[in-house]
């Protein structure tokens, strides 16, 4: 199975960490968000990821040259426009397309800023024996946004909770709130189907083709540790949870 780490973002609220350094390279009990990451799929058998650069992109290359790649195969994607999470995987699909083996194996998409115990071999196995276009991770968590499902656990809408604004895919009577991980399985199909271009976001493809009939389901990561790491108060929130066994990596 392969794996798409994203790790171009600028890190805008992480600043001022990230004003000579990307996040990816930021460190949580003497350890990069991207090691962690990189070592997290290796626990699960993943042995070639793709990974995107944009801010700092070199000291990223630099760091997986003096890592020797952490023993895996590791391409990189280089963006020279920002292109989000949807674009960065469509500039990336050739990774995923490289062989017709490859056509068939769902792969692995994965936030550098997000930190978890998620079970992803059972993530795995769950969009094994569903099927789905993608299986998004999600969790029952206070959230600023949220990702809608109906009764089949099928995406149907999104909901921003500040604006007060809520968008479907499709009818559903009885939605259930969810927030995102930022941890997916997706299934290379999906390339074929993303019409959109340039900079967008990967839940605008998801809620486009939920509403063409599309199955994207969820997979409920309730009871893990989880914890996104787009602030310094959130960082050291999770060197402290570290160093007092609340999480274990």
């Amino acid at each position: 199975m392969k794996a798409m780490v994203l790790a171009a973002g600028l890190g805008t609220r992480l600043r001022p960490l990230t004003s000579d350094r990307p996040k990816a390279l930021l460190e949580i009990g003497g350890r990069t968000l991207l090691e962690i990451t990189l070592s997290r799929l290796q626990e699960f058998e993943i042995r070639e990821v793709i990974v995107n650069v944009h801010h700092f992109a070199d000291m990223i290359v630099e760091y997986l040259k003096i890592n020797s790649n952490f023993g895996m195969r590791i391409e990189v994607s280089r963006e020279e426009v920002l292109l989000d999470t949807g674009g960065g995987l469509k500039k990336a699909a050739w990774f995923f397309l490289e062989s017709p083996s490859d056509r068939d194996q769902p792969f692995l998409l994965h936030n550098v800023d997000v930190l978890s115990t998620i079970d992803l071999g059972r993530l795995v196995q769950f969009h094994a024996e569903h099927r789905p276009l993608a299986t998004l991770a999600v969790q029952d968590r206070s959230s600023s946004r949220y990702l809608l499902f109906n009764e089949q656990l099928q995406l149907s809408g999104r909901r921003f909770e500040l604006e007060q604004k809520t968008e479907m895919a499709r009818p559903c009577q009885n939605s259930r709130a969810l927030a995102f991980s930022g941890v997916h399985v997706i299934s290379p199909q999906l390339f074929a189907m993303m019409t959109e271009e340039g900079s967008f976001s990967i839940v605008d493809t998801y809620l486009r083709l939920a509403a063409q009939g599309e199955d994207l389901l969820a997979f409920c990561a309730d009871g893990y540790y989880w914890r996104d790491l787009g602030t310094p108060e959130s960082l050291k929130q999770a060197a402290e949870d570290l160093k007092h066994g609340i999480l274990r990596l």
